[in-house]
Order: C-alpha cells, then sequence, then structure tokens
C-alpha cells in the first residue's frame, strides 16, 4: 500500500487491503474498502493535461463513503484544466479491473461491472448499472437508474431508467427491473412506458439507436 504524501485523506473506517496506490489529492470517505491493486488519483491519460501542475489544494478525486472498489480498479484524477475533481458517489460498486477516466462523475450506488472502461468527462446518475466489459465514449451521460447490457459499446447518451445493448450499443427499452427493484410504483412505471413509446416509438428505436444528446 501506498499513500501519497500528505495529500490524501481517508475517512473514518476506510480498509485498504494490500499492493493499494493512493495518489493525488485524493478524499475517500468512511466506510469505504479498497481490494488489493487497485489504483486511485493516478495521472490522467490526456495529453492536455499538465502532469504534476499545482492544483492550489483542490481535490483532485473523490470518493464517497461505503464504495466498494475491488481487485486492479484504476480512478484518475481530474485534469489541469477541468474545475471539478473526478467523483465516486456513495455506496458505489466498481468490480474487478474497471477503469473510470479523468474528470467523470459517479452519482449514487452505481454499479460498475468487471472490465468496465468508462472514459473521460462521462457523468453517470444515480444507481446505473454498467455491465461486464462496456464501453463508454468520453463526453456521454447515462441517466440515473440506466442499465447498459454486457460487451455494449455506448457512444451515445443514454436516457434515465434506459435499456441499452449491442456494439454499437441501441436504445432498447426502459429497465424495469431496475424500476421495480428500486420501489418505484406500477402506475408510475406504466407512465414512465407512455412516454417512452410516445416519445420513441418501438421500431424507430430499433432504428436509429440513442435519443438525441441530453442537455
Amino acid at each position: 500500500m501506498r499513500l501519497s504524501q500528505i495529500d490524501v485523506v481517508l475517512e473514518a473506517d476506510v480498509h485498504l487491503q494490500s499492493h493499494v496506490v493512493v495518489d493525488g489529492k485524493t478524499r475517500i470517505g468512511n466506510g469505504t474498502v479498497v481490494h488489493p491493486f487497485a489504483s486511485l488519483g493516478g495521472e490522467p491519460q490526456d495529453k492536455k493535461h499538465r502532469m504534476f501542475a499545482d492544483e492550489s489544494g483542490d481535490w483532485t478525486l473523490t470518493i464517497g463513503s461505503n464504495c466498494v472498489i475491488r481487485e486492479h480498479v484504476t480512478v484518475h484524477g481530474k485534469t489541469s484544466y477541468s474545475q471539478a475533481p473526478t467523483s465516486v458517489g456513495d455506496d458505489c460498486w466498481l468490480l474487478c479491473g474497471a477503469h473510470v477516466a479523468h474528470d467523470s462523475q459517479l452519482g449514487r450506488r452505481v454499479v460498475v461491472s468487471n472490465n468496465v472502461c468508462i472514459a473521460g468527462h462521462v457523468s453517470i446518475g444515480d444507481s446505473a448499472i454498467i455491465g461486464g466489459q462496456v464501453g463508454i465514449k468520453q463526453h456521454v451521460s447515462v441517466g440515473r437508474l440506466a442499465m447498459i447490457g454486457g460487451q455494449s459499446a455506448v457512444d451515445g447518451d443514454v436516457l434515465p431508467y434506459g435499456l441499452v445493448v449491442g456494439n454499437r450499443a441501441k436504445l432498447a427499452g426502459l429497465n424495469l427491473v431496475g424500476l421495480r427493484r428500486a420501489g418505484v410504483s406500477r402506475t408510475n412505471i406504466k407512465l414512465l412506458l407512455r412516454v417512452y413509446r410516445y416519445i420513441f416509438g418501438a421500431p424507430a428505436c430499433k432504428k436509429t439507436g440513442f435519443a438525441p444528446a441530453l442537455e
């Protein structure tokens, strides 16, 4: 285990197992568990980033409380030209081999499955689930409670509650399982289905893939 001088803050009950590296100006919230060979807060893989720049005391990476970060996960800090840190919200699970690139923002209760690659400047909403071996292109927005099927390649925004699959990934419907698990009522699920069908229509979705970019 290696911590980067005095720039790392570990809150109460953080558990770092063997061979963990924490770099940059990184804060890890209470109760988070980091498994062997994870690397958190490293320099971004971005040619525009000024390596080892003085960040004037700003955090480069924040990780919330009660997260589970499994083996060989990498989460990079923010770039020198960005204002907000890379962030992982409370109660997230980052599974073996997942990568979260610079300046990405993960909400609360996000599940990032094994060997997922999340590029820079990606936004993922609360309770979204990213299936194994998914690739998400830079600057993509994934809405809350969305589900991305395994081995999908995502190069467009995913609407909240959406279900997308494929390479390139296409919108396949709503994440009904996720909505039910989240306690959304049958009435509201039916309303969401009506709105979805009104906006997209099943045939149109299958032909065109994603919705327009989310503002």
